[in-house]
């Protein structure tokens, strides 16, 4: 990794040590070549793994690391964004307004309630600003017929709409913390200029994920010097539903003719007989570089496939072999995963370890920040680092419920509208008095003033303090009680805790105040909340949330046509994504691998009848097809039986 002056592109094939390869090169920049530690970024996808490049950084530097740049794109946009927020018209306090807040905010602008439709145009409008376009560039820009159609429509409407009605709240969405440091840094040579000469070399891991806003950010971001290191793999880039570009790998030839290309085809992770599999599969799809796996840990176990009469038989047969091959190994419950292509799988195989008395734990549940608790007190966040944000204020003031009702905040909204202003803001308009009940205008400046009290300490005093006084005089433990009497009020309380010490650890490590936690909140994850938790049970996943993970055992269950490869990926000519999907499966399994298929599954109450995926049949000689028919209930319960006997009269 010491390879400097042109552009770099590493094809690291699963395990075979990416992260390791963006640690050593980030030590060697420091240490061996005296590059300032803030001169140097690290861009990744998630949160969890911007922590961890850290972690390992710190591990290895034999000096100091401080002012290293390790974040994800949404992050990084953030952090320039606060840095040139005149320049894109914000002020230094916006607001971020989260999936839900967005997608409400579009509901509204439509008049609907149709939750398909709403989806629908936000994805509309995130793919114009995923390309940096503004609303009138947006209907210039159109090219195909499924562009031109929504350009020609209210759609069109809608996001000038959106667009305007931002602006006024001064808030930006996911989308804009691309979008907008993209425009600018495309758009302003001397904003450019500047973030060009403050980094000197940028990394990205998991580079195939990278949709074009993404890559033109990079491009943006290196300027002249062209000085980064792109990490990926393109036989893992599964995210095109999502507007990845894996032929971002292809353009990085194309534009960077200078470009030194190094593989990485040794696993660490993987038995020989797994990637062989999974390397005879991968070859059924066109490569734009070759590459074959290969490892030094033996030939190790047959893949095995596992064929079932039905669905339920499925879950049952699995659950049961894995508790079985649990008890002769003497293996952890967290060595298993059950992986699969979609949530609805999960249900089965939950009663079947359920069943069993087999703690596990499904990936891509709630999110930490998503429940109700934690958004009612981080609209105060909100409120507080930007009062003109009309969906957090009007959260805020009617939780706790304080006598403030919809009729009052329908008047108070028409107030806004004629005065042109926030909802925050209408309060201060002398028709004020006139409009709103002398009762309830009382209650709103009372809340008023308590907001622009906790702004002034919140901009000066301890986070964790701020915030830890903050529930506490919105009465918010007693709030939940009421509305949530015994455990599970008592339960919400402990995560409103659990989320105020986070505050107070995150405001004390980064040196940063109340209003700066609040606005990376929306960029947090559960797994930032709850650090070092690694609890021993089974991991049910997506394929897709798998990504990343490694297991001793795993189960790839469902491998069925039209389930893997998905029915609507084969109409829609995505069959290439889904293969490197199932590769991805693969490649999560160290040392066991058993694959999964039905001959029926139930569909709306009906039998219907099932195939074996044409990826079984292309994972070449190192699969062991199944021996003999179905394993019944109650022969999988009597081995089982005999298993734990032998084994206890053993012990």
């Amino acid at each position: 990794m010491r390879h400097l002056g042109t552009p770099l592109l590493v094809l690291a094939g699963a395990g075979s040590g990416k992260t390791r390869v963006i640690t050593q090169k980030i030590v060697h920049l420091i240490e061996r070549c005296d590059y300032r530690p803030d001169s140097i970024a690290a861009i990744t996808f998630t949160n969890k793994a911007a922590r961890e490049m850290r972690e390992r950084v710190d591990l290895v530097m034999k000096k100091g690391a401080k002012g290293l740049w390790v974040s994800t794109f949404h992050a990084m946009g953030l952090r320039l964004l606060r840095d040139e927020h005149e320049a894109a018209g914000l002020r230094q306090r916006f607001s971020i307004l989260d999936a839900t807040d967005s997608q409400g905010l579009i509901a509204e602008l439509l008049g609907t309630t149709d939750r398909a439709l709403v989806r629908q145009a936000a994805g509309v409008l995130g793919r114009w600003k995923n390309a940096a376009l503004t609303p009138d560039e947006a209907a210039e820009a159109a090219q195909d017929p499924a562009e031109v159609a929504a350009a020609s429509t209210n759609l069109l409407e809608l996001y000038r709409r959106y667009h305007q009605t931002l602006l006024a709240w001064q808030a930006v969405d996911f989308d804009d913390l691309i979008a907008l440091p993209l425009r600018l840094l495309e758009r302003e040579p001397e904003i450019a200029a500047r973030w060009q000469a403050r980094l000197r070399h940028v990394l990205i891991d998991e580079y195939q994920d990278t949709n074009p806003a993404q890559y033109r950010l990079l491009r943006a971001l290196t300027g002249l010097r062209h000085a980064f290191t792109a990490v990926g793999d393109d036989d893992q880039a599964i995210y095109g539903w999502r507007g990845a570009s894996a032929d971002n790998l292809g353009q990085l030839a194309r534009d960077y003719a200078d470009l030194r290309v190094i593989k990485l085809e040794q696993n660490y992770r993987s038995s020989g007989r797994i990637l062989a599999a999974a390397n005879a599969l991968i070859t059924h799809n066109p490569k734009q570089f070759e590459k074959s796996l290969w490892s030094e840990y033996g030939p190790g176990d047959p893949v095995e496939v596992l064929a079932h009469r039905d669905d339920a038989a499925e879950a049952e047969a699995v659950v049961l072999r894995l508790q079985a091959h649990r008890l002769r190994g003497g293996y952890r419950w967290m060595d298993y995963a059950i992986l699969y292509r979609g949530n609805h799988q999960a249900r089965l195989f939950e009663e079947a370890l359920r069943g069993q008395q087999i703690p596990y734990r499904v990936s891509g549940g709630q999110s930490f920040f998503e429940r109700a608790e934690i958004r009612d007190v981080c609209a105060y966040l909100r409120l507080l680092c930007n009062e003109d944000d009309d969906p957090a204020f009007i959260r805020a003031v009617t939780t706790p419920r304080r006598g403030i009702g919809a009729a009052t905040l329908e008047k108070l909204g028409g107030l806004a509208a004629r005065g042109r202003c926030s909802l925050f803001a209408a309060l201060d308009r002398p028709d004020c008095h006139a409009i709103i009940p002398e009762r309830q205008l009382e209650l709103l400046t009372q809340f008023r003033d308590f907001i622009a009290r906790m702004q002034g300490r919140a901009a000066r005093e301890p986070a964790g303090e701020v915030l830890r006084d903050l529930v506490h005089a919105i009465d918010y433990e007693l709030y939940l009680q009421d509305t949530d009497p015994g455990k599970p009020g008592e339960t919400r309380w402990s995560h409103v805790c659990d989320f105020v010490d986070w505050a107070a650890r995150k405001g004390e490590e980064d040196g940063r105040t109340l209003l700066d936690v609040a606005q990376t909140v929306a960029l947090i994850t559960l797994l930032e909340g709850r650090e070092g938790e690694t609890p021993d049970v089974v991991q049910l996943s997506t394929l897709h949330a798998a990504k990343g993970l490694e297991f001793d055992h795993v189960f790839l269950v469902g491998v069925e046509e039209g389930i893997l490869p998905h029915r609507d990926a084969v109409d829609e000519g995505r069959l290439e994504e889904e293969r490197r999907l199932m590769y991805v499966g693969i490649t999560r399994a160290r040392r066991t691998l058993w694959v999964s298929h039905c001959e029926r599954r139930k569909r709306a109450g009906e039998w219907a009848s099932c195939e074996a995926s044409r990826f079984i049949g292309e994972m070449g000689e190192a699969v062991k097809p199944p021996d003999r028919g179905p394993v019944t209930r109650e022969e999988g319960n009597a081995r089982l039986a005999a298993l734990r006997a032998r084994l206890q009269k053993g012990g």
